[in-house]
């Protein structure tokens, strides 16, 4: 009866009547059309849904003749009526013989809940999360009996889940007893996270100090697990950044550790490697389109025979001149980096390039309190293959041996018959590969430019001398070292004092341990 009063004389009965409900839209302030929304959420009658959806969009009328409220769809001039019911166009009117019902953000916002709960019953299980999730973000004790009611008969269990959690958030904004509240609290701690906190924290001001006293308890332990799951998510971000710094920073282990050169030109290997990745995407597109998820697959062999063809070129070229002068070698590398980067500019331009990620490539998936990115996860799969290859080619391969006989004692290993100027060259150019294949995995994730390499080349230095010259151990621990270090000091000192703090302990770590974490062993290293 409450409601037939405030309706202006409707029936009890329009209650449980979508029409005359819906009619009597026509003449309420804001106030009722909320609770008119309420009402009409609880019909359970999802033929409502569409009047719901145009009072929403604000194409609701009331035609000032009869007091009945259609949809209205621009028709020229004037408006085409349609049922708000069965959906059946009634014939057109002049827009002067109608008026819209107006809506605000607060009804809108009912809308929406009363949406959501109308699809609660629906036989589509995406519809019926959808629903739940919706009441879930915007609860309301009059959506109590109907959560109830899709709970009793609900046989999913993670919709079930969602319904119980959205029925939670509901009693604790309703006048149900204080037990039911306690429980209702324990089920909002279960959503966890900041969700949970936006639920729990404005009720706690107004709350008896029974319920207050839980609320403060779920508080404290949901506040506790978000510090441990965020500890982890550090983790995590560093290990992508170690990923990173581990796959630019892996060559150059190589050449720096056998050869003793200081390769400035390192960095403008990564840049090669990720523009070989726009070139070879650019040609798929443009003749085989359907291949362009394999785009990076095809880029991997691309970018590694371009960056260590110039490897090869610039030892046979330059380095192999300056072997014993690391002032000048510095110097030449560093001239071979800015002429690579003008080159570049001149054939590409000085704008970021953009490289497309496939579709494994792309999105992310939650792991707990965790977020990750599919192409950070495959970044560290792949830098953690490249270093179990280039292992496995330094253990078990005739070029390795050469090489680690090469690094450890080059005059004996001269004297043995091994070439050692050709095992220099290739040891450079297969440094220069691996740099190039570190450039494809950071097209995905930086921007393609000129200037690349030069954000990697002084951390890929800081990696190597702190995991020891030449030690590929070394570098792959001391490459998440750094990168977990980073992301724990950069919430509190920020990125660019959090880099200068790791550069700082870096430096004192050098004082105590001057050949770093495992220092190569060898009559020629040790001397």
């Amino acid at each position: 009866m409450v409601l037939g009063v405030m309706l202006g004389g409707l029936p009890a009965s329009a209650g449980d009547d979508p029409a005359a409900l819906i009619k009597a839209l026509g003449t309420a302030n804001f106030t009722e059309a909320e609770k008119i929304v309420g009402e009409l959420g609880k019909t359970g009658d999802a033929r409502v849904v569409p009047a719901l959806e145009a009072f929403g969009a604000g194409d609701l009328y009331l035609r000032k003749s009869d007091g009945n409220v259609f949809i209205g769809k621009a028709a020229g001039s004037s408006l085409m009526l349609i049922d708000p019911l069965t959906g059946e166009k009634t014939g057109e009117e002049a827009k002067g013989a109608l008026t819209k019902i107006k809506v605000n953000n607060t009804l809108r916002r009912a809308i929406t809940a009363a949406e959501g709960g109308l699809t609660l019953m629906s036989p589509d299980r995406a519809k019926r999360l959808e629903a739940a999730a919706t009441i879930l973000k915007s609860p309301g004790a009059d959506n109590l009996d109907l959560l109830e009611t899709a709970l009793a008969s609900e046989q999913d269990g993670e919709v079930k889940k969602l319904l119980q959690q959205a029925r939670a958030v509901s009693i604790l904004g309703s006048d149900r007893p204080l037990e039911a509240k306690l429980q209702a609290v324990e089920a909002v701690e279960g959503l966890g996270g900041q969700d949970a906190l936006a639920v729990l924290q404005p009720l706690r001001a107004n709350a008896d100090p029974a319920l207050a006293s839980a609320i403060d308890k779920a508080i404290g332990r949901i506040e506790t697990k978000l510090s441990l799951w965020e500890a982890v998510q550090n983790i995590v971000y560093g290990l992508s950044l170690g990923s990173v710094l581990l796959l630019a920073a892996i060559g150059l282990a190589i050449t720096f550790g056998v050869m003793g050169i200081i390769n400035m030109a390192h960095g403008e290997m990564v840049m090669l490697g990720a523009y070989s990745t726009f070139v070879v995407q650019q040609m798929i597109r443009a003749h085989a389109p359907g291949l362009f998820e394999w785009s990076l697959a095809i880029a991997l062999p691309v970018a590694f025979l371009v960056t260590g063809a110039v490897g090869f070129a610039i030892e046979r070229c330059v380095i192999r001149f300056l072997y014993g002068r690391p002032l000048e070698t510095l110097l030449a590398t560093w001239g071979i980096s800015l002429m690579l980067q003008q080159l570049v500019r001149s054939i590409f331009g000085p704008t970021n390039q953009e490289v497309g990620n496939p579709g494994w490539m792309s999105g992310s998936f939650d792991l707990g309190g965790l977020a990750i990115t599919w192409n950070r996860l495959w970044i560290l799969a792949f830098s953690l293959s490249v270093f179990v290859a280039l292992l496995m080619l330094l253990k078990r391969s005739a070029f390795g041996l050469q090489m680690r006989a090469v690094t450890q004692n080059r005059r004996m290993a001269s004297s043995m018959g091994i070439r050692t100027p050709w095992v220099d060259a290739f040891t450079f150019a297969l440094g220069s590969g691996i740099a190039g294949m570190a450039g494809v995995a950071l097209s995905q994730i930086d921007n393609v430019s000129p200037n690349l390499g030069q954000s990697y080349i002084i951390d890929s230095f800081m990696v190597v001398v702190f995991g020891g010259v030449g030690n590929l151990w070394g570098t792959l621990v001391g490459a998440f070292s750094l990168g977990i270090l980073n992301k724990f000091l950069e919430p509190y000192a920020g990125a660019v004092l959090g880099k200068i703090l790791v550069l700082v302990l870096i430096i004192l770590f050098i004082q105590k341990r001057p050949r770093g974490l495992f220092a190569l062993k060898g009559r020629a290293v040790d001397a």
